[in-house]
């Protein structure tokens, strides 16, 4: 029987996003989805709080009492909150940005981080830091928050969040070697670059994100 994982998201869309990628990068898992946007909410209002990690850790723990191989969180805003759950369950809890972080590494030392949320850049700026310790690169991190993107997210205008973020792509593609899009509600972005794109690799994470569950059984 294929093993069951638990995909957790603090965006309701995403389960849509990667419900396809989970068919074609990880045929071998049965996956299920939970959607918690208060972690989100929270974390965006008031910063990493101790209730947001422990809530995080309850959901884990319960994944793994129902059976579930591993959790695959796409939320990078609580990506802290994921790795301190892993003490307390014996399956994997995987970051979905982890995969991400340490291609933009590969990609070159002047990485670009682009969110449309203040809450999701200093957790990713630190994991793509901790990559390039790992790999043994200087890097010089810039991160971002694109103005009126999440407003238009919120509004309902995917139009408007992809094209703002485009256009705040363009700008800083000059003086780096690769943009990396922080959130995976970010990534469909991607299409509103057009054929031109940016120049430099533009990263997001739930291709590769998904890709970790592949080795799960």
């Amino acid at each position: 029987m294929s093993a069951r994982v638990c995909v957790l998201h603090t965006v309701a869309a995403l389960p849509g996003v990667f419900a396809p990628l989970l068919r074609e990068l990880a045929p071998g898992v049965r996956p299920y989805h939970v959607v918690d946007e208060s972690l989100l909410a929270d974390t965006v209002e008031h910063g990493q709080l101790p209730r947001t990690t422990a809530r995080l850790a309850a959901y884990v723990t319960h994944a793994e009492a129902a059976g579930a191989r591993a959790v695959l969180v796409t939320c990078s805003s609580i990506g802290p909150a994921a790795e301190a759950a892993r003490a307390l369950v014996g399956i994997p809890v995987l970051r979905v940005d982890d995969p991400m972080a340490a291609e933009a590494v590969r990609a070159g030392p002047r990485i670009a981080v682009l969110a449309t949320l203040d809450s999701t850049l200093a957790p990713t700026a630190d994991l793509v830091r901790r990559h390039a310790d790992a790999q043994g690169v200087r890097a010089v991190v810039t991160t971002t928050t694109c103005p009126g993107a999440y407003e238009a997210r919120l509004a309902g205008d995917a139009g408007e969040h992809d094209r703002l973020i485009a256009q705040e792509a363009r700008r800083l593609a000059s003086g780096h070697d690769v943009l990396v899009l922080a959130q995976a509600s970010m990534s469909a972005a991607v299409g509103a670059l057009g054929e031109d794109g940016t120049g430099i690799p533009v990263l997001t994470s739930p291709r590769s994100g998904t890709a970790q569950l592949a080795a799960i059984r």
